[in-house]
């Protein structure tokens, strides 16, 4: 048995070793690049504590108890600084469907958007609230919030969407959010265990809602995680599965049009919305001890650790329930599971005495959490499951503009908003309350120090939390993405990819193979029927209490379930490799090679039922920009852009760098010419830029012309390039041969290198030993 163990733990070491560097083979991401994302999530949920505490939303406490902004009055800010979010998503989608970074989509915007987030959190916690009136306290929040709505948003969506386009496999990409997960949940269960103490320190009281504790924490903290978040700069790489020569330049409306038909988009969006009271019931744990004075700070600090670590159980143990029960089934349970345990905390709240009260609440609340924590991560992780449909159905990889398309969500947060006020209002909340209670009307929180309406504002927001989670569950019960039909949905656009870097002479030996090997496998299992496998043989295996037997039936059950997956798997692959024979599509080329034959400049003048409002559309935009005809855009613009935009990031770091050497040297005339030479390649910088954006907006003017014709071109080139399906199969076995070849080479040079780095480290103990020995 502990033989077993450690053979197991050495070939762990020695797989950490070999494929820290490349991912083993059938996975997207190294060691490195997983334990990269893991620390510099760390940082990000560093940042994200503080910044979440000065976002505006209607049950903020910082902004509400500490600031001392009333609720009805929040909710107004509230609202404006929704309004001022709109323009800068939709600019933030832009520039992330159309980035022409290229590190990526999402991973450089992580670290350079932190920086002035940081800055930012910092400016807002050192504002003088205490000297301002209402309106100026209202002024001050709300601009910053606009701040953040930009910076600090960037930085936590690109953080939250890298993982999907880190790796197009949904089973790996939810090992990867577990493992991230698991570690970057560290930070906010450090600081929730680290703040009531250091709270007591500041105040010398037992209260967590005073302004200066948070300018003392806050900017180290912040500090802190800004330079985690280096380690995603630096070592991952986004990867999505799409050709070689595949150009993406998206039009903000066309995107939003593409994502407004994703269905699974809507679900998901949906369960949030209409749940947007489950999350009421957050702030009691913090109000118990701060208002009714429920612990000392030691126990509290122990309970918020205690709570927080309620999502490590589910992260720990996400990967196997998804292969067990699938997500969307994950989802329902854990769902219903949370209904359960919130409404357990009313005769908490309402009968416990006060001493108890607290420790019960944790515990409804830390099963709670292991439901709320899974949905939350499932959540990214279904995620990538959607942006990978809506590639599948239009061809291009869309991700900023899902952003964009949620602002209809803002919208609908924005009315729903309301609700939460004017329950604390209906609950006794509210300034009237507060004065017959002989209170200052300045903060209506107040009233929270009286036992009898704690408890009563408290177990309403208990049932208004359970009526949220009832209908949050509802949408799921809607949602049939599976992990198989995710995986078919890959699948096929690896074998798209194939086609079309053939049809560019751009296909690599081992993209060739995979693809065929997929293909060929598909075409062998289509005919077969599924079987349900049975687990009669494995429970027989059991009660005979024969371990082989059990061990033989496990393999027979899972290997039915894998070939089930591979038959569903396989109806896809077939549907796409034989499309071009069904009778509709045989139509759309008729009807695209009566567009192409028209060409460019024939597109005024077609009249296509089937395509009416796709012309009329290009013939307004035609009539407008091409009066005297289409002129083709030269894409070849891009990669000159892209050639000079790295050129010049190249020089100004080389600048930088020697204007901070001649300043540290103290050379005024070297300084002098370095500053002339920066600002030089500062101007080149904005008139690529603008290049850049000139050639964008022409780009789209044109395609928007062209959409018809371009779209026709496109299908029968596809039609095209699957018609020598069995000119690329000849070159199968070359293919593989070279491939296995280069794949032997490659994890031969790995090994040699893990063992070199062995022999060294082994060498480096041997000195420090003989070194100590001496001493």
């Amino acid at each position: 048995m502990m033989n077993n163990i450690k053979n197991k733990i050495a070939g762990g070491i020695q797989n950490l070793k070999i494929y820290w560097n490349e991912p083993p083979h059938g996975r997207y991401m190294p060691f490195k690049e997983i334990a990269s994302l893991a620390v510099g999530g760390m940082g990000v949920k560093f940042i994200c504590y503080a910044v979440q505490l000065m976002i505006l939303s209607v049950g903020n406490t910082l902004i509400g108890n500490t600031i001392g902004i009333p609720p009805r009055e929040l909710y107004v800010i509230y609202i404006i600084s929704v309004i001022a979010s709109f323009p800068l998503t939709g600019i933030r989608a832009k520039i992330i469907d159309n980035s022409g970074n290229k590190k990526g989509k999402f991973r450089p915007y992580i670290f350079t958007m932190a920086i002035p987030t940081v800055i930012l959190a910092i400016g807002f916690t050192w504002m003088p609230y205490e000297s301002m009136n209402m309106l100026w306290k209202c002024i001050t929040v709300l601009l910053y919030n606009i701040g953040f709505q930009f910076f600090y948003m960037f930085m936590f969506d690109s953080y939250t969407n890298i993982i999907n386009v880190l790796s197009p496999n949904t089973y790996e990409r939810s090992d990867v959010n577990s493992v991230t997960a698991v570690v970057d949940s560290f930070a906010p269960t450090i600081i929730s265990f680290v703040l009531p103490l250091l709270a007591k320190l500041i105040t010398g009281e037992n209260k967590i809602y005073d302004m200066n504790i948070y300018r003392a924490v806050f900017p180290p903290l912040l500090l802190f995680g800004l330079l985690l978040t280096i380690f995603i700069h630096k070592n991952t790489e986004e990867k999505i599965i799409q050709a070689k020569t595949h150009v993406i330049q998206i039009k903000f409306t066309d995107a939003l049009r593409a994502v407004a038909k994703n269905k699974y988009f809507w679900i998901i969006s949906l369960a949030g919305w209409i749940g947007f009271l489950e999350s009421s019931f957050a702030t009691i744990l913090a109000w118990l001890y701060n208002y009714q004075d429920a612990c000392t700070p030691m126990e509290y600090s122990v309970i918020t650790a205690i709570y927080g670590n309620s999502a490590l159980w589910s992260m720990l143990f996400a990967p196997f329930l998804i292969r067990k029960i699938g997500k969307r089934n994950l989802l329902i349970s854990s769902n219903l599971m949370s209904i359960v345990f919130i409404l357990m905390m009313y005769p908490v709240i309402t009968e416990v005495p006060k001493n108890m009260m607290i420790w019960l609440m944790l515990g409804c609340m830390f099963i709670n959490g292991l439901g709320t924590s899974l949905g939350n991560l499932l959540t990214y992780s279904l995620n990538g499951d959607i942006r990978d449909y809506q590639q599948y159905i239009t061809g291009e990889r869309i991700d900023g503009m899902f952003l964009a398309v949620g602002l209809i969500g803002s919208v609908v947060t924005m009315v729903t908003g309301f609700v939460l006020p004017q329950i604390y209002d209906y609950a006794g909340l509210n300034e009237q309350v507060a004065v017959s209670l002989g209170y200052d009307a300045s903060n209506v929180y107040h009233v929270l120090y009286n036992e009898t309406y704690f408890k009563h504002i408290c177990g309403i927001l208990i049932i208004a939390s359970a009526i949220g989670a009832a209908l949050n569950a509802i949408p799921y019960f809607f949602y049939d993405l599976t992990e198989t039909k995710q995986k078919a949905m890959v699948t096929v656009l690896k074998i798209r990819a194939l086609f079309e870097d053939y049809g560019n002479n751009a296909l690599s030996d081992e993209q060739l193979v995979e693809a065929i090997d997929i293909i060929e496998e598909a075409q062998e299992l289509v005919g077969k029927t599924p079987e349900n496998p049975n687990k009669a043989k494995i429970k027989a295996a059991r009660k005979a209490k024969d371990k082989n037997a059990v061990k033989a039936a496990k393999q027979e059950y899972n290997a039915q379930k894998e070939l089930n997956e591979k038959i569903a798997i396989a109806k896809f692959v077939t549907q796409e490799i034989h499309k071009f024979n069904s009778e509709e599509m045989l139509e759309e080329l008729r009807t695209a090679q009566q567009i192409y034959d028209a060409g460019l400049d024939g597109l005024p003048l077609l009249h296509i039922k089937s395509k009416e409002k796709q012309l009329k559309d290009a013939k307004k935009v035609i009539k407008k920009y091409y009066p005297t005809g289409i002129v083709p855009f030269d894409s070849g613009i891009f990669d000159l852009l892209f050639e000079k935009e790295d050129q010049n990031e190249e020089k100004r770091r080389k600048v930088i760098e020697a204007l901070h050497n001649a300043k540290s040297g103290k050379n005024t005339t070297l300084y002098k010419q370095y500053k002339k030479e920066l600002k030089k390649l500062n101007l080149e910088k904005a008139e690529i830029k603008r290049d850049m954006k000139k050639a964008v907006d022409q780009n789209s003017i044109y395609n928007r012309a062209a959409k018809p014709y371009l779209d026709a071109k496109k299908l029968l080139i596809q039609k095209e390039n699957y018609s020598h399906y069995d000119e690329i199969k000849e070159r199968y076995e070359e293919s593989k041969a070279r491939a296995e070849k280069e794949r032997a080479q490659h994890e031969e040079a790995l090994r040699r290198e893990a063992e070199e780095k062995e022999i060294l480290a082994a060498r480096k103990r041997e000195e420090r030993k003989a070194a100590k020995a001496k001493k």
